[in-house]
């Protein structure tokens, strides 16, 4: 029989996202599993751990545990003010960076903190996952949490400068405790010149749950927006953050000859473009603020009749936007931003993809998606994408910490 694992999520308390999801995914497919949220959890996965029996823990086990969690919480205001000091860009460079770097040891404590919990909590588990892991510090991590684990990387936010360089070659030797897991080759790529020794393997970190929207699902979302079902429907998912092309978007959509409905959710949104949107004749806008809850969100997808996603070119960090359609079956409008996604998608009825930056493209995408919706993803569209089942990843993951643990020094 399978033994539990042990799940870390520094960022439990925010609601929306897919590490929510992948976090339940994973304790379901192996109840009983210790769940470390540091900071406190959402209220939306509760229920749901706790029918998978999965052990909550949201406060340090130990001394030492709850030292590294004080200091971390420390680190984690003096970087909140730094930010408001520095603010400016009259201020050098390098102490506007410097608020940024202490977040990237606060980060490191909270994990230090996790790992101190776990080794006590659950010494015997299959396996030690840091579900979204810091992108520095990875041996300080190990060195002060004194235990091996999985951390998942998903991108590079801040680079290590000098100070962070030296604390992090003081524990250098301790890399080798820690395997990191790329959820792709792009972001290996980008990681293995800052740290050409750390062990790593590439998985995606999204999990197939096997819940495909259902024709009610699909209804309920067109009648909760009040959308006739004869009319096209296109969802904008997610915070506007940097890596997403939202100016791409913006004059795609004035160029747009074809009535469409627009359903945006997320956070954070940028209010200013929303009205310009309001005011296009042919567009029917309808916002969702978010972070929004799991149901509310398959009301969403349900509503459309594909999901767009326009990200800058050369990003290369997985989409949880393109996996979420993926597993829920709703077609894709993406731009070619990451050739890797591009080469996955081709030929595929399902996906329309268009240039990176090109508003001419993203219009005569959205116009072929009015005139005849795109047929749906099959079954087999999550495994197509490197999707594992929530049990196939929590295998794949027991299966790297036993490498980790039995090899030699």
């Amino acid at each position: 029989m399978s033994n539990p694992l042990v799940l870390i999520e520094p960022y439990a308390d925010r609601l929306g996202g897919h590490h929510q999801r992948t976090l339940v995914g994973l304790a379901q497919a192996r109840p009983g599993s210790l769940v470390i949220a540091p900071h406190g959890i959402a209220r939306e996965p509760v229920g749901a751990l706790r029918e998978a029996r999965a052990r909550l823990v949201t406060a340090p086990a130990g001394r030492w545990a709850a030292a590294l969690l004080t200091a971390s919480r420390l680190a984690a205001g003096l970087s909140a003010a730094g930010q408001r000091a520095f603010r400016s860009r009259r201020w050098p460079r390098r102490l506007r960076r410097l608020p940024h770097q202490i977040t990237l040891v606060a980060r490191c404590l909270t994990e230090a903190s996790a790992l101190r919990t776990a080794s006590r909590q659950e010494p015997g588990a299959d396996a030690v996952v840091i579900l979204t892991a810091s992108e520095a510090l990875h041996g300080a991590a190990a060195l002060l949490g004194g235990q091996p684990h999985l951390r998942f990387i998903h991108e590079a936010v801040t680079t290590e400068d000098a100070g962070v360089r030296l604390l992090g070659r003081l524990a250098r030797r301790k890399e080798q405790r820690v395997i990191a897991v790329y959820p792709t080759h792009a972001v290996a790529d980008q990681f293995a010149t800052a740290f050409p020794d750390l062990p790593a393997v590439v998985g995606a970190f999204a999990v197939d749950d096997g819940r495909r929207l259902t024709d009610a699902e699909r209804d309920g979302g067109r009648a909760a927006f009040g959308i006739p079902a004869a009319e096209t429907v296109v969802c904008l998912v997610g915070g506007w953050w940097p890596d997403k092309d939202i100016a791409v978007v913006d004059a795609a959509l004035a160029r747009l000859k074809e009535p469409l409905h627009l359903v945006v959710t997320g956070a954070p949104l940028d209010e200013t473009v929303l009205q310009r949107w309001r005011a296009l004749p042919g567009l029917r806008l309808h916002t969702v603020p978010g972070p929004v809850a799991e149901n509310v969100l398959r009301l969403v997808y349900g509503a459309a009749d594909a999901a767009l996603v326009a990200r800058h070119p050369g990003v290369g960090k997985e989409s949880g936007l393109v996996m979420d359609a993926a597993r829920l079956g709703v077609p894709l409008i993406v731009s070619d931003h990451d050739p890797a996604l591009t080469t996955r998608l081709l030929g595929q009825p399902w996906a329309l993809t268009f240039p990176a930056g090109d508003p001419a493209g993203l219009a005569e995408a959205l116009h072929t998606v009015i005139r005849q919706p795109p047929e749906r993803p099959g079954t087999n569209a999550p495994e197509l994408l490197g999707m594992r089942s929530a049990a196939e990843q929590a295998d794949f993951l027991a299966n790297a910490y036993t490498s980790l643990r039995t090899k030699e020094p």
